[in-house]
């Protein structure tokens, strides 16, 4: 096993790992006392969290075992991986400086509110294929109930990996996952986004489309690049380009964020979803108005206003 920590001194802005874990942006991780979700005001805790890295995502090939927990002076690591320092950098966005994030996001009253609860959250980079399938689950769900989705999934078709005396599962490859069948994935629970899982799993795997291939394209070309997955609309292609694919000008329409909309900035509302998020980003500052969404996605979900 190795083991480590990054020091918090060498995260500009600070560091929140529950808030980061926790807050709806990722379904991949889970805590080691079994507790993922279970408190809305999910910010400051020092839990154990862990993740299954698949092994296209990592330099040996192999599945890779992460486990950390933030101390409040440093974030503790745990791994089958060597590269876990890197890893963990490249997953929690632990290179990006907060500070001058939140500086360059226009002064607004709600923002701020936001950014003094939750500050320390960052966003996420998960891998792209798990992101994909994730969100494609997320229609009409809270998030303790997509999460359980994924963790089904994982033990159903995804490698298992031993490490430390317990036996973890990484999440299916695409080959794995389009090998299920629609009725083996409804009794995961998945309903009717099954043949959706089913097909974009496809879809991948026999390389007609990945999600990668939206990269180093235009904003709105990659969002329609995503929209070619089968059950993959405007507000989920926007949640992989912003937790996946580092396009954080990205701003998922969500019940949230149009609530806030609604609330808060009524003349962003442009009856279009293309039109609106045009111009909800440049309410939030543009280039890092994902940031500013997931803030206030986060401190409206937790009861803030």
């Amino acid at each position: 096993m190795y083991e480590g920590e990054i020091p918090g001194g060498d995260l500009a802005g600070g560091f929140d790992m529950q808030a980061t874990v926790e807050s709806g942006q990722s379904y991949l991780w889970d805590r080691a006392d079994g507790r993922m979700f279970e408190d809305d005001h999910a910010w400051g805790a020092d839990a154990w969290y862990h993740t299954v890295l698949p092994a296209s995502f990592t330099p040996s090939n192999e599945p890779a075992v992460l486990r950390a927990r933030w101390t409040g002076d440093a974030l503790e690591w745990e791994s089958s991986s060597p590269n876990a320092p890197d890893l963990l950098t490249h997953l929690l966005r632990l290179d990006d400086d907060l500070d001058a994030i939140v500086a360059r996001t226009p002064a607004d009253p709600l923002l701020d509110r936001a950014y003094d609860t939750y500050r320390g959250m960052r966003l996420v980079r998960d891998p792209p294929f798990p992101c994909l399938i994730s969100f494609i689950c997320s229609a009409q769900m809270r998030v303790e109930r997509i999460h359980g989705m994924q963790t089904r999934l994982a033990k159903a078709y995804g490698d298992t990996v031993a490490f430390d005396g317990e036996t973890y599962h990484a999440f299916p490859t695409p080959e794995q996952l389009a090998a299920a069948t629609e009725s083996e994935l409804r009794e995961l629970a998945l309903g009717y986004r099954a043949p959706y899982v089913q097909r974009t799993a496809e879809m991948v795997a026999t390389g007609e489309a990945t999600p990668e291939e939206a990269l180093d394209t235009e904003y709105e070309e990659a969002r329609d690049s995503l929209t070619r997955f089968v059950g993959v609309g405007d507000k989920v292609a926007d949640c992989v380009l912003l937790f996946s694919l580092g396009y954080l000008e990205a701003v998922p329409l969500d019940t949230w964020i149009q609530t806030a909309i609604e609330e808060y900035y009524p003349d962003c509302d442009r009856g279009s979803y293309r039109e609106t998020s045009r111009a909800i980003r440049a309410q939030f500052g543009g280039e890092y108005a994902g940031y500013a969404q997931t803030y206030v996605f986060f401190h409206l979900r937790t009861g803030g206003e």
